[in-house]
């Protein structure tokens, strides 16, 4: 046989941004060997009519760092066409870690990715199998993936293996920077593809503490990004914050010799003055200069779904601080107050236009007592009903024990503004958050929701530029090198989509984390074929390879699969 698979008659978009063109590919030993002209037999032929075969799909911010340790298929990346991703992004991971600082990280995950404590400890189990990030690394590499994987080393685990608790209070000494240096070499001699950190104020970890990262002096920062310059080779992502704005960013840059790629440059902010207009116009000045700086955008408004039983998305306003100190019986009984009504009232009717936007758009996605509101607005209801908005989400949350959910847009939701950022040069896909928030939001289904909303029903990207920006573009900010584009020579990571029906599918509650844990997940349209490495590892919505069998994802140890 020539080839170990032939995909034939399909429209090839190999990532480049040139125009898709009719053709076949050919594929042997994991790897692209023949491209628009495959003669000769092949042990398995997959008919690609009317459909467009590209490099499977690249998610560069994903935080799948403890996920990957009991879901080996990283659901639902794969279901929307990922074939490779990055995780440790935001500085967040889960080693380093000391078997006594184990707690630490648990809850710095579940404060500040939205994830479930019940879902860490039963899926990481009480021996977590690791302590080191190149352990780390090993465990994964052992256990196998679906897709493939590259790792950050995070500056937060990094801080905490070194200086304990006192990580999230002061600034590091001179030897606690050396010995972070040095941890910091091995992780990137292991294979990570660099450092990532925060300085976000929105990233409060543990015990309401600032996450560790936010303590680091700009002098641990430079020092950690002289390891990548000393290295050789990686990157640096980064969340922009205090003490890190674009001024620092270029510094870090410098300083490593490499690129950064920050999050996220997002248009509008429901509680805060957006700055995106401004953060693009320096960020096209450094570019000009040949600083290599990348935002990161989405197409995705940045939709929560919140119960007010926990409403961390609107403990920004000041009079929601005594709710966020309250305990059950003390929220309910806050929620029936007349002046806390009284005070949202104001707020909702007087807010500023993106944030009166956004409580606009707010709508109830769970209502057990009524479930007739569903996907409904709070809005529309409270018209109909002849009462305050307020009073509407209220009554519903207290009549269900305050289990009634409530999604809401915190930024990214006037679509002109996003379509704005979509068609700038020098930006970078990401910020999907696939493996966080998971009850809370699913953006796992970026790469659909560009394909099917972004091209076919909105037109202001072609088919071309979207798949170079779910492809070639963030496999090269970050490293992958032999990733994102369909080359002779090439990984054969492919994925072959309708572009008449490629869509993301609405959002769907389950409960199949460990411990019972819930998720929001969205089924993918129009995904027909997905292959990693030359094996077919999804048909038609289902996975046709085993998940407790040998998988065909590689950890990508210095963006290269060994």
């Amino acid at each position: 046989m020539d080839y170990d698979l032939k995909i034939t008659g399909g429209t090839i978009v190999d990532g480049t941004g040139a125009a898709g063109y009719r053709g076949d590919v050919g594929i042997a030993g994991g790897k692209v060997v023949a491209l628009g002209k495959a003669d000769g037999d092949a042990r398995q032929v997959v008919e690609a009519d009317g459909r467009v075969v590209c490099p499977g799909f690249v998610d560069i911010h994903t935080h799948y760092d403890a996920q990957i340790m009991w879901d080996r298929m990283l659901s639902i990346s794969p279901w929307h066409g990922v074939t490779s991703v990055v995780m440790g992004n935001c500085g967040f991971g889960v080693a380093p870690t000391r078997e006594d600082h184990r707690d630490m990280i648990v809850r710095t995950l579940e404060k500040v990715e939205g994830m479930s404590v019940e879902a860490l400890r039963a899926g990481m189990g009480r021996d977590w199998g690791f302590e080191t990030f190149p352990d780390y690394l090993d465990r994964i590499e052992a256990g196998g993936t679906a897709i493939n994987v590259g790792a950050l080393q995070g500056h937060t685990p990094l801080r905490l293996f070194v200086m304990g608790p006192e990580a999230t209070e002061r600034q590091a000494n001179e030897d606690e920077m050396a010995r972070m240096r040095a941890l910091m070499a091995d992780a990137l001699n292991a294979g990570a593809l660099g450092l990532a950190t925060s300085k976000l104020a929105a990233h409060v970890g543990f015990e309401g503490r600032p996450v560790a990262s936010r303590l680091a002096s700009m002098e641990e920062i430079m020092t950690l990004a002289g390891a990548v310059r000393s290295h050789g080779r990686g990157m640096i992502q980064s969340t922009l914050g205090p003490g890190l704005l674009l001024d620092e960013m270029e510094e870090v840059a410098a300083a490593a010799g490499s690129a950064v790629c920050w999050t996220a440059l997002l248009a509008g902010s429901a509680f805060g003055k957006s700055r995106f207009r401004d953060q693009l116009e320096k960020t096209r000045e450094q570019q000009a200069r040949g600083v290599q700086l990348y935002p990161q955008v989405t197409p995705r408004p940045l939709n929560f779904e919140f119960q007010f039983k926990a409403p961390a998305i609107l403990e920004q306003m000041s009079f929601f601080k005594p709710v966020a100190a309250a305990d059950f019986d003390g929220k309910c009984r806050i929620y029936r107050d007349p002046d806390f009504r009284a005070a949202f009232r104001e707020r909702w009717d007087t807010a500023w236009p993106s944030l009166a936007q956004a409580f606009g758009m707010m709508v109830i996605s769970e209502c057990a007592t009524e479930a007739a509101l569903e996907e409904r607005r709070v809005a529309d209801i409270a018209a109909e009903r002849g009462v305050h908005p307020v009073d509407l989400a209220l009554d519903l949350a207290l009549a269900s024990g305050l289990e009634t959910r409530f999604r809401m847009p915190i930024a990214n939701h006037d679509e002109d503004e996003v379509a704005d950022l979509l068609v700038q040069p020098g930006v970078v896909l990401g910020l999907s958050d696939a493996g966080a928030h998971a009850s809370q939001l699913c953006d796992a289904c970026q790469a659909t929701d560009l394909l099917g909303r972004w091209v076919r029903e909105k037109q202001v990207l072609s088919l071309e530029r979207a798949v170079q920006m779910l492809t070639a573009d963030p496999a090269k900010v970050f490293g992958l090198s032999d990733r994102g584009r369909l080359a002779e020579g090439w990984a054969a990571d492919i994925v072959i989509f309708d572009p008449k029906t490629v869509a993301a599918g609405p959002l769907r509650r389950v409960r199949d984390f460990p411990g019972g844990a819930d998720r929001l997940i969205s089924e993918a349209a129009g995904i027909d074929t997905v292959i990693v490495n030359g094996t077919v590892l999804r048909r038609d919505n289902r996975d046709v390879v085993g998940a407790d069998g040998p998988l065909p994802g590689r950890l990508l140890r210095h963006g290269r699969a060994a």
